[in-house]
């Protein structure tokens, strides 16, 4: 790693910078969309015709979709943003998604819902990491930890929005609202500049941007890489298990009155939002990301096993369980920071991008292994086993992983 002599930094004191406030934006837009469909799978489904039965299957299907199209996407961006820049990642995805977003709100038969919905994954896939490469980029050093703090908090808001709207309005019309709020934003472009970090290395020729056999040219890289990707296992193995899932997961805790999907969304990701806020600022006041991120983890397994051993309680205090379990996986922010502060300018845009989708696409084998187990175990125990697993995973990833608080970031990978 040789330090790339930047002579055009742009960098900019404020943490409500142009970028911080499109990038929170275009993420907030993106988690409504992303988690909308967790909040009207069942009514959606069922207004396709889907019979009571198949209702888990089908649903997990068109997740699944929606995952392989971030995978695929977050690849694709990836590259991109490092060969040709962060902005037209940000902007690009924001419209793509926006577009599959208004037309879900079309569809008529589970075959084309799933092929939107994989669209919507393409779209998806990029805005986050264009997002945070940007701000870490543009912020000193001294204020990176806040900048992609505000972007995550304000982001995973969208989710509440979406729990909010899901449950005021139809399923289509909510969609509709998703791509109506996404193409305003793009309005937002012409104030945002690109990262002077990546302008500079941008002019050097004789550099390579955004090659994936650079990323996997070395033992230690390609290590330090699937590190990043593991370490955020356990969010998504709440948001797709134990919160999309929480309908069925509560019938067989016996948990009394009804739970709902979308009302199970509102409670855990406004823990969220105020989990990577928390977690953003601590990372910056103990000049820390690892022990932010083992105490995160080490909550999110208390949580787990809370939610897996409520057994009759109230739907009152089941959600206060979701709210819990949201905010002790409410280290996003540190998490997506740590992958951009691990790699060189000439991968950033790479690993910023792919390493959130593949943990979102890591969704696929999760429900899988779910799916699996229960041939053997019930929904909870075999939630509970894959649960474990992922916290185990993730808490290795972090012990390898070495710490990126204060990192200057103006250097490239070779």
């Amino acid at each position: 790693m040789n330090a790339a002599k930047s002579q055009s930094k742009n960098f900019n004191s404020s943490i409500w910078s142009a970028a911080v406030i499109v990038s929170a934006l275009g993420y907030f837009v993106d988690i409504y969309d992303l988690l909308l469909f967790s909040v009207v799978r069942i009514a959606s489904l069922k207004d396709l015709g889907v019979p009571e039965e198949q209702l888990m299957s089908k649903g997990l299907l068109l997740l699944n979709c929606q995952m392989i199209g971030l995978l695929i996407g977050g690849v694709v961006w990836g590259i991109w943003g490092d060969k040709k820049g962060r902005l037209s990642v940000l902007f690009g995805s924001i419209a793509l998604y926006s577009i599959a977003n208004i037309a879900n709100g079309f569809v008529y038969s589970v075959e084309a819902y799933a092929f939107w919905r994989f669209i919507a994954g393409l779209g998806l896939a990029g805005e986050l990491g264009a997002g945070i490469t940007l701000v870490a980029e543009s912020l000193p050093k001294e204020k990176r930890g806040y900048g992609t703090a505000i972007v995550a908090s304000v982001g995973i808001l969208g989710a509440v929005v979406a729990s909010i709207v899901g449950d005021a309005f139809s399923w289509r019309t909510a969609y509709f609202i998703g791509g109506g709020l996404g193409l305003a934003l793009l309005v937002l472009r012409v104030s945002v500049v690109e990262s002077g970090l990546f302008e500079d290395v941008r002019k050097k020729s004789d550099v390579a941007r955004g090659d994936l056999k650079l990323l996997f040219a070395k033992r230690e890289r390609v290590v330090r890489y699937f590190a990043c990707c593991c370490l955020g296992l356990p969010i998504w193995f709440v948001v797709g298990i134990l919160i999309t899932l929480s309908p069925e997961l509560s019938k067989e805790l016996q948990v009394s009155g009804t739970i709902t999907a979308g009302t199970a969304v509102l409670y855990s990701y406004s823990g969220l939002a105020v989990g990577d806020l928390v977690s953003g600022v601590l990372s910056q006041y103990f000049g820390s990301r690892k022990k932010v991120l083992a105490a995160f983890i080490t909550l999110s397994l208390i949580f787990v096993l809370v939610y897996v051993n409520a057994e009759g309680v109230s739907s009152a205090w089941f959600y206060a369980i979701c709210a819990a379990l949201g905010f002790s996986v409410g280290f996003w922010a540190v998490f997506v920071t740590v992958a951009a502060e691990q790699f060189g300018t000439n991968l950033r845009a790479t690993v910023t991008t792919t390493v959130p989708n593949f943990v979102r696409g890591a969704v696929v084998p999760i429900t899988m292994g779910f799916q699996f187990l229960q041939i053997y175990f019930s929904k909870i125990h075999s939630a509970l086993f894959v649960g474990l697993v992922a916290i185990a995973i993730s808490f290795i990833s972090m012990l390898v992983l070495k710490e990126t608080h204060g990192k200057d970031l103006d250097y490239l990978e070779e």
